[in-house]
């Protein structure tokens, strides 16, 4: 019967440690399996990844085309309903919340709500994004769903007058209409 006392790793799974620098006779002598002089031979001597001795680096010399997306990528903090079980019915679920219960941490573009586990109490979540089963989840539960990015792009459509609105749309379309007057008188004349 295995007990914490006769406890043994799976043989083959754990080697004898390379002894370095033991003599000759330990096959592992003189050199210590580093080879003979040369950068990499001395103690802290190491070369970057893609290093190639002052040569052009192979990266460089390719030519680099088209579009990556992961500098614009938005990454969200996920949560699923399955956690949501540790606040008690009607509370409000939102950012600082979930910050003082570590459910997340770090930085990151918004909250996303994703419908892993059953939810028991009736809770007002408050979030970025809500996958469709989880909103299905938490009203089945007797709770409500508030989309912040939804609210936030409606507070500034609010905050403008609508003849502010309207007289910076007219503005931006009417600067590059004038420059391109100027532009072709300036081609008649030629």
């Amino acid at each position: 019967m295995v007990r914490l006392h006769n406890l043994r790793p799976r043989p083959g799974s754990r080697h004898r440690v390379k002894r370095l620098g033991c003599g000759e006779s330990s096959g592992h002598g003189k050199t210590s399996g580093k080879g003979t002089k040369g950068q990499k031979a001395r103690s802290g001597g190491s070369i970057r990844l893609g290093f190639e001795g002052g040569q052009m680096p192979l990266i460089r010399r390719l030519p680099k085309r088209g579009f990556n997306n992961a500098a614009f990528q938005k990454r969200y903090a996920i949560v699923n309903v399955s956690d949501l079980n540790a606040f008690e019915a009607g509370t409000v679920v939102n950012e600082q919340l979930l910050r003082e219960s570590n459910l997340i941490r770090g930085h990151f573009a918004g909250i996303k709500i994703l419908g892993e586990g059953e939810l028991k109490p009736g809770l007002k979540v408050q979030a970025d994004k809500v996958s469709a089963s989880a909103r299905e989840k938490i009203e089945k539960a007797g709770g409500t769903v508030t989309l912040l990015e939804a609210r936030r792009i409606q507070k500034v459509e609010t905050d403008l007058p609508p003849s502010e609105a309207n007289s910076d749309t007219a503005a931006a379309t009417a600067k590059p209409r004038a420059k391109a007057r100027a532009k072709s008188a300036r081609k008649r004349r030629e």
